[in-house]
């Protein structure tokens, strides 16, 4: 039975590598102990083939095989431009 590809919406926060884009996931979770919601994020390398992704962009990326010693994931497609 296969699993289904995991998806991410994110904010890319660095693109200063050759075809390797840096994405800020942020989620919401509840707290244990006092169940107040908090952001949590996580930042994922994800690659880049044809280098169109900005800092500020928003995307969607997907798991993939591993890539390289850091990167698991393949940027989908780019929802969102920067502004400027």
């Amino acid at each position: 039975m296969r699993q289904r590809i995991k998806r991410r919406e994110g904010t890319v926060v660095s693109a200063k590598m050759t075809k390797t884009v840096l994405v800020k996931v942020d989620r919401m979770v509840e707290h244990e102990l006092y169940g107040k919601r908090e952001r949590r994020s996580t930042k994922f390398m994800a690659h880049d083939e044809r280098g169109e992704c900005k800092e500020g962009d928003r995307v969607q990326i997907i798991e993939s095989r591993p890539l390289s010693k850091n990167k698991r994931w393949r940027v989908s497609r780019v929802l969102k431009k920067a502004a400027g």
